[in-house]
């Protein structure tokens, strides 16, 4: 049986894992927000950065990326890495998988995805909501082993793209960013 994972961050434009089929397509009644806190990738424990996670939405949609893993070995290499990549996302869904705006029905059901909670006992990095520009200023600042927080933003905002994906809070973040950074004499290349 066939294992789907759902990326809606750096999933999309990097899996890191072997898989058999990636599907531009969304989940129903969620929104990507830059609401958890990355003290391992794109920021540190003193000045954490902020990545995405899902955030319950009624009758709203987030694109992404799923990925088929038919093969055995290369499902326990893909949870392997996630389980590492994700860790500091406490939490999996099992979700309907839709590529058609206008489907009643999806083209995969329990599609796995890892989602930070807003429960601060179980999900100690969660920063939750702030003002665009307090999430810009933080992303401007923030960098990690796996590079500056803005690198995430900016390539997150070009997957999108790339997918034919307008999300306002992405666009509106790395606008934020963008003009952040030219005040300051930066170049956001």
């Amino acid at each position: 049986m066939a294992m789907w994972v759902f990326g809606y961050g750096s999933l999309i434009w990097k899996a890191g894992f072997p898989y058999d089929e990636r599907v531009v397509g969304f989940v129903k009644d969620y929104r990507r927000v830059f609401y958890q806190g990355s003290t391992d990738h794109r920021g540190t424990p003193e000045f954490p950065g902020r990545t995405v996670t899902l955030e319950p939405a009624k009758g709203e949609v987030c694109w992404g990326a799923a990925y088929k893993i038919t093969h055995k070995e290369d499902q326990l290499t893909a949870l392997e890495h996630l389980e590492v990549r994700e860790k500091q996302y406490d939490k999996k869904a099992y979700v309907d998988f839709y590529t058609e705006p206008t489907a009643s029905t999806p083209l995969v059901s329990n599609v796995m995805v890892y989602i930070a909670s807003a429960d601060k006992k179980l999900n100690k990095n969660y920063l939750g909501p702030a003002s665009l520009e307090e999430i810009a200023m933080q992303i401007v600042k923030a960098e990690g082993p796996s590079g500056p927080n803005r690198d995430y933003l900016f390539k997150l905002e070009n997957a999108l793209i790339q997918i034919g994906c307008e999300d306002k809070h992405v666009t509106d973040l790395a606008n934020e960013v963008r003009r952040i950074l030219f005040l300051q004499g930066e170049s956001t290349v």
